[in-house]
């Protein structure tokens, strides 16, 4: 069982900032691929980034590239979510999710993903 606790939501203006993290419960953190999805207020949860194990390879949604980025420190249990020049269509819930993906270094796919926080509130203002 791996616990996920993310941090760092808040409410910011249009091109602005924040930095989510989420924090992990399990020593064995290294072993699995992290992601980061969204979901806003009638729409379905969507894939953001995901970084594999040694963070050597990294995807991202076409939304999300250029403006954000995703990091992990496997001494730290943690992935973080460095999301610049906000818009107002990235307001959302933002989840972290671990996944096992024998085989893979990552992965877009939500089903793929075993473990899942408890989610942030990102709202940006125009």
């Amino acid at each position: 069982q791996v616990q996920l606790v993310e941090s760092g939501g808040g409410l910011v203006q249009a091109g602005g900032s924040l930095r989510l993290s989420c924090a992990a419960s399990r020593r064995t953190f290294s072993a699995y691929v992290m992601g980061w999805f969204r979901q806003a207020p009638g729409k379905e949860r969507e894939f953001v980034a995901s970084i594999s194990r040694s963070g050597s390879t990294i995807d991202y949604t076409d939304a999300a590239k250029g403006r954000f980025t995703i990091s992990r420190d496997n001494a730290k249990n943690t992935v973080f979510l460095q999301m610049n020049n906000l818009k107002p269509d990235d307001t959302a819930v933002y989840y972290c999710a671990a996944g096992l993906l024998p085989g893979r270094t990552w992965s877009s796919d939500y089903s793929d993903y075993d473990y899942w926080g408890q989610g942030t509130q990102v709202t940006v203002s125009s």
